[in-house]
């Protein structure tokens, strides 16, 4: 299979993998407590670290009609939350189904924001606090 690469994050807070403990992201990469997913409460990330994309899909969230792929801690393989996916207007595709037209995006104007980003939920990390000591 090959050497697995993982990133290692440095910071004061940390959210890491609930399985294994790999790191996932920095504490200032947090946009967002407010999200909701499978297990209960979700947030909202700028970026992650040592995850891998699962397909793209169109799911029908409360927001609306969005791509996600899901994402996956590289290390253990556990399901960690999803990705918004940005899809270039050029790539855009429309297809009718069951008389209505989906969008390959954030269908609503006001979710744009979400594009790019990453829902981590929370049953599905840790959050871990590093004390920095001023003894060195």
């Amino acid at each position: 299979m090959g050497r697995l690469f993982k990133t290692y994050l440095s910071g004061n807070v940390l959210y890491t993998c609930s399985q294994c403990s790999t790191h996932l992201a920095l504490h200032n990469q947090l946009i967002s407590t407010s999200f909701h997913g499978r297990t209960g409460r979700a947030y909202l990330f700028s970026k992650v670290a040592n995850v891998a994309l699962g397909p793209l899909e169109e799911r029908i969230f409360t927001t609306g009609l969005h791509s996600v792929c899901d994402i996956y801690c590289i290390c253990c393989h556990s399901n960690v939350g999803w990705y918004y996916k940005e899809v270039p207007p050029c790539c855009i595709k429309v297809r009718q189904q069951h008389s209505y037209f989906m969008f390959l995006q954030a269908y609503e104007e006001s979710q744009k924001y979400k594009e790019g980003k990453f829902i981590v939920e929370k049953a599905l990390m840790r959050k871990s606090t590093m004390e920095i000591s001023e003894d060195s």
